[in-house]
């Protein structure tokens, strides 16, 4: 494992991890969130966005799949991959041109397109439910 991150924060906090995350990782514009339903990973995508100067409305693309947002170094792309049923469908929606786009990707559920992604090029991100209030990010590169 090359360089990690690993801190507790609490939603009011978010905001700040969310710069921290951006600054520690500056090389990166691919990043896989992990972790069970409810531990605040559209959260923290949201406040990413906002970080990159984004001003779109952000929401969670479950059913879209992905959503596109302006931010002040070009696009964002946001996906949900909780409810492909299998790696076809993410090529079907251009997961991969996506990937090597050049701009900013936040991929909840990685897991399920694992065997095509780019381990150099992207930041693990994994969430964790801590208590009501307190969740840990543990943030690395290999």
């Amino acid at each position: 494992m090359g360089d990690k991150f690993e801190i507790n924060f609490s939603k009011e906090q978010i905001g700040e991890i969310a710069s921290q995350l951006l600054t520690r990782f500056d090389k990166y514009k691919l990043f896989c969130f992990t972790g069970n339903l409810g531990t605040g990973k559209t959260t923290l995508i949201t406040e990413l966005c906002r970080a990159l100067g984004s001003i779109d409305d952000i929401s969670s693309p479950t059913f879209s799949i992905v959503n596109e947002y302006e931010c002040d170094k070009g696009k964002i792309y946001h996906f949900d991959l909780y409810r492909l049923k299998n790696l076809e469908e993410a090529m079907d929606i251009g997961l991969e041109e996506y990937i090597y786009s050049n701009n900013y990707c936040f991929i909840e559920w990685p897991e399920k397109v694992a065997e095509i992604l780019p381990q150099q090029l992207l930041v693990n991100c994994q969430l964790s439910y801590l208590s009501m209030n307190e969740r840990q990010l543990t943030a690395w590169v290999d």
